[in-house]
């Protein structure tokens, strides 16, 4: 039976029954009081009362927390993923577990599309919908997920950037006033494929012959990627050091050079990223096929090559005579 306590103009029930943990809430009058009592005695006695405590005080802010140590810190993409749960505890920290609606996170959605893309957002909901199925699945929490019922923001458009020689030749020597190492970082990725992480992470071991070894990638597995004699010569050409690292740079760096190169030699709208689209476009142009393709860049869905795809239609041309 629930006990019911007067308190300075208010009333606290608190139930107390065998098998459950108790429980207690104060209200404004003994009428809503005793609504509530009666609701969860009923809900217990028809075994469908569902324990919501800690959930309603597990803010949003400390769920990420815990779920950046159990589960962030385990993902290759940590780094990235950091800034972005940053974001999350900014903008929806203040939220419970249990009290976070759809129609919360549909205002976050909007919103935040006016400072940033559909991709980008999609990938915000994406780990926000995952912090709710490791509450569910791992953690017990019995909340509902309210990512799943709201509408995704659509996707970018392919980008179609093409890096013409001119471009290229202007950035190498914008990057080589910034740094050494720059021109052949651009090198290796516009002949190679490979992503920032995987040419900053490379070690002169792992350079052998005509190939480069890659023992973690980004989508979990080794890859062997091949090297053209352009790529061989700029490894080559880098100094070795003590440490084994092909390069010195860090990744952000990497970032901010590449933008600032590409200031200084006037080339608009190209992205680091940019080069490994542009290398992938330039095997196809050569004559390889798909999986050929697809084994050099480490890309499991072959449908994605699609979107770094842009074939150069002069090339084309030549080929139809």
């Amino acid at each position: 039976m629930a006990t019911f306590q007067k308190r300075s103009g208010s009333w606290r029930a608190i139930i107390r029954k065998k098998g459950y943990p108790q429980l207690s809430a104060t209200f404004d009058t003994k009428a809503h009081a005793e609504r509530w009592a009666k609701q969860i005695e009923t809900e217990m006695s028809q075994s469908r009362f569902v324990d919501t405590r800690e959930a309603d005080a597990l803010t949003i802010a400390a769920a990420l927390e815990r779920y950046e140590r159990e589960i962030s810190v385990h993902k290759k993409s940590y780094r990235n993923e950091r800034s972005r749960l940053a974001i999350l505890a900014r903008d929806l920290g203040r939220f419970t577990l249990s009290t976070l609606r759809s129609s919360d996170v549909a205002l976050y959605r909007d919103q935040r599309l006016e400072i940033a893309s559909g991709s980008t957002v999609r990938r915000d909901l994406a780990l926000l919908s995952h912090l709710y199925t490791i509450a569910i699945k791992e953690w017990g929490m019995p909340v509902d997920n309210p990512c799943a019922k709201i509408r995704k923001p659509k996707l970018n458009k392919d980008r179609e950037r093409r890096v013409t020689d001119d471009e290229l030749a202007g950035l190498m020597e914008a990057a080589g006033a910034l740094h050494v190492e720059m021109p052949r970082l651009i090198t290796l990725a516009v002949e190679s494929g490979m992503r920032r992480g995987e040419l900053i992470g490379l070690k002169r071991s792992d350079v052998r012959g005509s190939v480069a070894y890659l023992a973690e990638t980004k989508n979990g597995t080794s890859r062997a990627v091949p090297l053209s004699r352009a790529a061989r010569a700029a490894v080559e050409e880098l100094p070795a050091r003590l440490d084994g690292q092909l390069f010195s740079l860090r990744p952000d760096t990497v970032t901010h050079y590449f933008e600032k190169s590409c200031k200084a030699a006037e080339v608009e709208g190209l992205r680091f990223h940019d080069l490994r689209h542009e290398a992938t476009s330039r095997f196809f142009e050569k004559g390889l096929n798909i999986m050929e393709v697809a084994a050099i860049t480490g890309h499991k869905d072959l449908r994605m090559l699609r979107r770094y795809t842009h074939l150069n239609p002069s090339a084309l041309a030549e080929k139809l005579g």
